[in-house]
Order: C-alpha cells, then sequence, then structure tokens
C-alpha cells in the first residue's frame, strides 16, 4: 500500500469513527471535529497526488467556501438548522454532477462504459438533489406552501421523466460518440424529477425528505468518486449514503410509514379538515400562567415534550430556565425527544443542546414513554401529532399505527399552543378535548417566561 491509500484510509477511519460519534448527542461535537479531520486529511493528500492542478485557485476556492461556511455558522439561528442542512444537501448535489459534468465535456481521452455510467449517475442524483433540496428549503422557509402541491397526473408524469432519464443515460453509455445535447437533455431531466418529486411532500414528512436527500447527495458523491478514481470520494461517499438510508428508515419508522408512502401519500393535503383548519369541535379548558404556576408547585416529576412550535419560539433557552428552576425546587425534569419532531432529524436534540441543557435529561421515545404513567405534569410545547392519541385507535387517521408519546398517561398535561389549528398531518389532536388536558395558549417564548416569573412569586 503507498502513502496516498494509507492516507486515505486513515481519513476513512476517521470518518466512521466520527458518525459513530454523532450517534450521540454529548459526542456529536467531538464526531464532528473527528470527521472533518479526516476530511482535510483527504482534501491535502488528494492536492499533493495531484501536482498538475492550479493550487492558486484551489486556495481561492477553499477561501471563499471557508467565509460564506462561517457567515453561515455566526448568522444561522438554530431554529433555521433544517434549512441550512437542506442547502448543504443541495450544494453537496450539484459539486458532484458539476465534476461529473466536466470529466464528460473535457475527458482525458475516450470514456469507459463503466465512467460514462458513473458519469450519468453522478448528473442525474447530483442535479435531483440540488433542486429537491432547494424545494424542500423553499418549504421550510415559507417561499413555498408547506402543504403537498399535487396535480392530475402527476405520478404519471414522474414514470414518464424517469423512464426518458433512463432512456437518454442509455444512450450515453451505448454511444460515446452522442451528441451533447443529450447530456444536457439529461441534466434538465434530473433537474425536473428533483421538483416533481419534492413538491408533493408535506411539510410533516421533511425530516424524511431531508435525511433522504442527504442520502442522495452521498450516493452523488460515492459516483463521483468512481468517475475520478479517488477511493477517499467513493468511500466517504458511501458513508453519506448508507447513514442517510439508515436515518430515512428510522425516520420513517417514527411514523409509521412506508417511504413510498411518504413520497407518494401527500399527507397533511386533505384530512376532511376546514378551511381554518379545525376538524371538529373540541372543548379545551384554557389556564392562565398563574394556574399553571400553581400545577407545576405540586408536581414531583415533570416531563417536557419539545415541538417545532418550541423552535419557532425560539423558547428553547426559556424552557430551560424554567426547568432549571424546577429542579432547584428538587422536582425531577426530563425532557421527551420524539423521532420526527421538528423539521429534520435531530432538531429538537440540537434546540436544545444550543440552550446548553443536560443530555441526562434528553429521553428519546422508547426510553421515556414508560415514565408518563408516573408524571404528574407533562408540558407539551408545540408539538401536536407526535403526541396525539389517535394514532393509537383512528384507522381513518392518516398518522394511525404512528408511534407517539404517551403524554395523556400523565396526571395533568399542559398544552402551549398559540392557535387551535391542526399540525402539519392536518387532523385535530384529540388530546386537547382529554379531562386530564388544559391548554395555555400564546407564544412558547412569552408564555414560559411569564410561567418562571409566576413560579418565583408563589
Amino acid at each position: 500500500m503507498n502513502l496516498e491509500n494509507a492516507l486515505y484510509v486513515l481519513s476513512s477511519v476517521l470518518f466512521i469513527f466520527g458518525i459513530k460519534r454523532l450517534s450521540h448527542p454529548k459526542t456529536a461535537r467531538s464526531g464532528n471535529f473527528i470527521a472533518s479531520m479526516g476530511m482535510l486529511i483527504a482534501i491535502i493528500t488528494t492536492l499533493i497526488a495531484n501536482g498538475n492542478i492550479s493550487l492558486e485557485l484551489v486556495g481561492l476556492g477553499i477561501l471563499i467556501g471557508s467565509i460564506i461556511g462561517a457567515f453561515f455558522a455566526i448568522r444561522v439561528e438554530m431554529t433555521q438548522m433544517p434549512q441550512m442542512v437542506a442547502i448543504f444537501n443541495g450544494f453537496g448535489g450539484i459539486a458532484s454532477a458539476l465534476i461529473a459534468s466536466a470529466e464528460y465535456l473535457n475527458p482525458d481521452g475516450i470514456l469507459s462504459t463503466f465512467s460514462l455510467s458513473t458519469i450519468s449517475l453522478s448528473v442525474f442524483v447530483g442535479t435531483l438533489t440540488f433542486t429537491g433540496s432547494f424545494i424542500a428549503f423553499g418549504k421550510l422557509q415559507g417561499f413555498i406552501s408547506g402543504q403537498p402541491i399535487v396535480f392530475p397526473g402527476q405520478q404519471i408524469l414522474n414514470g414518464l421523466i424517469a423512464l426518458f432519464l433512463v432512456a437518454t443515460a442509455a444512450f450515453m453509455v451505448s454511444f460515446s460518440t452522442d451528441p451533447i445535447n443529450h447530456f444536457y437533455i439529461l441534466i434538465a431531466l434530473s433537474a425536473v424529477l428533483g421538483i416533481t418529486l419534492t413538491i408533493p411532500i408535506g411539510g410533516a414528512d421533511m425530516p424524511v425528505v431531508i435525511s433522504l436527500l442527504n442520502s442522495y447527495s452521498g450516493i452523488a458523491a460515492a459516483s463521483t468518486g468512481f468517475v475520478l478514481n479517488n477511493n477517499a470520494l467513493i468511500i466517504s461517499g458511501a458513508l453519506v449514503g448508507a447513514s442517510g438510508l439508515i436515518l430515512t428508515n428510522i425516520m420513517c419508522k417514527g411514523m409509521n410509514r412506508s417511504l413510498a408512502n411518504v413520497i407518494f401519500g401527500a399527507v397533511g393535503l386533505d384530512q376532511g379538515s376546514s378551511e381554518n383548519g379545525e376538524a371538529k369541535q373540541i372543548n379545551v379548558k384554557s389556564y392562565s400562567t398563574e394556574e399553571a404556576a400553581m400545577i407545576f408547585d405540586a408536581a414531583e416529576k415533570i416531563i417536557v415534550v419539545p415541538g417545532y412550535g418550541l423552535a419557532v419560539a425560539q423558547a428553547q433557552h426559556a424552557v430551560r430556565e424554567v426547568a432549571d428552576f424546577l429542579s432547584k425546587k428538587g422536582k425531577k425534569v426530563l425532557y421527551a425527544i420524539h423521532p420526527v419532531a421538528g423539521r429534520m432529524p435531530g432538531h429538537m436534540n440540537v434546540l436544545l443542546a444550543e440552550a446548553n441543557i443536560s443530555y441526562e435529561q434528553l429521553k428519546d421515545l422508547d426510553e421515556v414513554n414508560n415514565e408518563f404513567e408516573d408524571c404528574d405534569v407533562a408540558l407539551v410545547l408545540g408539538a401536536n401529532d407526535v403526541v396525539n392519541p389517535a394514532a393509537r385507535h383512528d384507522s381513518s387517521s392518516p398518522i394511525f399505527g404512528m408511534p407517539i408519546l404517551d403524554v395523556d398517561k400523565s396526571q395533568t398535561v399542559i398544552i402551549n399552543k398559540r392557535t387551535m389549528n391542526t399540525g402539519f398531518a392536518g387532523v385535530q389532536n384529540e388530546l386537547f378535548g382529554y379531562d386530564n388536558s388544559i391548554m395555555v395558549f400564546g407564544d412558547a417564548k412569552d408564555m414560559l417566561q411569564q410561567l418562571l416569573k409566576d413560579l418565583k412569586e408563589l
């Protein structure tokens, strides 16, 4: 084994070890650093091994990329992490597509059948990832409706585009002297397919979409690695692709839905709800923060259930302050994390970690569900579908069968929402009308700050 391959193996080991440490919030930062060191080694090795490249241009690219990365790292709020991840997935995909395109347009000799195949795959997946990611970004940011966008014959159109894509790629591979127009057709069709596959997916399914697009970017990178005959790129792309698929599977299990159902099911489009999002009349008990404070004061065990409403209100620091106050009074405080809460995998974990909440307090669905039976108060902050008991018994509901957090088994459930509007699945939450449930309406951050004041005054 020569030095180049040995360094690539070292970088690959660091990638794997880094991904392993990313599996837990407590070790995630070190895992990210270790994987970054692996990438640095891979980049330096590639630059040294290819002495015929312009180091000035490479240095300029690194400088520009570093400035952009630093800008995003400093300016982007934690609540906007899903949007940033979506954009980064898109950039990763288009980078792979552009490199493969360069190899096709400026080949070093006659391209083999294998090279043409990997180029076609890289361009297809990379371009699809780029356009699909920016549609996902638009939905998350609000530029595009978070509701599924569907039209008659949509799936037939997608099928026809896919067939044309296969035919175009086969033509390119079979005829190396293919007119350049067919290459551009491949790019155009891939871009359109990325759009048409993503627009029917509703906001509730964004965690699955983001993890799937992340997997696509890895597949595109691995394909480009074969184009360039670069072992590090093949390995790193394969790792991203495989881990993305595993995460996608975890997200689908968290919703009790298949990947095909996520892509084609259009959940949230129309579930028989009225225009204002209220499917049926539910009688709720509205309490003030003063009344809620008295309930918390009498409780011994409290479980906080964060949802997207917490992220929108940027209330992660406020909830930590309330939890810290309650903990100092001798109360046990835990956080229940549903795998699909928020808009990306691990969204709630990242948000709470940013507020320096102890990792030991964060419990996933399997760990925490047994805790609700002896829980005095469950505080639901902006969560909706992931705590809806209808998932257990209502076979007509689009969330039927989805594993939920069993907050309804708590002695008292305090729910904070700004309105009675439905969640992204488009169904009303029957939990709101339960005898042991009370509502405290308002912005999560404002409510928690007022709740803390009321607790201190008791």
